[in-house]
């Protein structure tokens, strides 16, 4: 399936945006793409719509400035999981200070989250 026009215009946007946070490429995934900085995934674009990585504090900040969280709908089963991001919010779009902010802070809690051991990972010893 190509990439939409609507997701490779905000994977472009994404590079601009947080070009200062590292290096920053983006990967065809899902029906959308990843946002990595350094190999790190903390964001998302799915239907055009750039997602950052969120918890806690963000989250809330993110929801105050108006965005609304990932929701994925399986296709085949209809059920609905809420994802661990939210959607960039459109004063970030027009003022690339806060979304260089929101980047780093998005960064910070990807990077908190690869540290966590899960069932896939050991815990170091």
């Amino acid at each position: 399936m190509a990439e939409s026009s609507e997701d490779a215009a905000a994977a472009e946007l994404a590079r601009e945006m947080f070009a200062a946070l590292g290096s920053i490429r983006t990967k065809r995934m899902f029906g959308g793409a990843g946002v990595y900085c350094d190999g790190l995934f903390f964001a998302l674009i799915s239907d055009g719509e750039l997602y950052l990585k969120a918890d806690g504090a963000l989250a809330e900040e993110l929801v105050a400035l108006g965005s609304q969280q990932f929701v994925w709908t399986n296709p085949k089963t209809g059920a609905v999981t809420r994802m661990g991001y939210w959607r960039l919010p459109e004063a970030a779009v027009d003022d690339f200070d806060l979304a260089d902010g929101l980047g780093r802070r998005a960064l910070q809690v990807a990077r908190r989250a690869a540290e966590k051991p899960t069932s896939r990972r050991k815990a170091k010893p």
